[in-house]
């Protein structure tokens, strides 16, 4: 599903507008990442959360030439599922 299938689906089951649903979801996504940007974790009870895991720097090899490489440290976000979405989808 991408993010115009999503946001027909929401509309037809909140019975908002393509627009206001359209919204919303934009408005999660940013909520989102604007609190993953400052450092916060966000927790959605039974569905999961999204949190920043930092990555530390290790060295990776360039496929085409096998010439070594460092790949630098990087923080990157995560979403670990909650327990109510690990049984839904079972």
């Amino acid at each position: 599903m991408n993010k115009t299938e999503l946001i027909s689906k929401v509309a037809a089951k909140s019975g908002l507008s393509k627009k206001d649903a359209e919204k919303s979801i934009n408005a999660f996504i940013e909520s989102v990442t604007e609190s993953l940007k400052s450092g916060n974790d966000v927790q959605l009870i039974g569905f999961g959360s999204f949190q920043v895991k930092q990555r530390a720097a290790r060295e990776g090899r360039n496929p085409k030439t096998g010439e070594p490489l460092k790949i630098a440290a990087a923080n990157v976000p995560s979403f670990k599922a909650g327990q109510n979405l690990k049984d839904a989808v079972k």
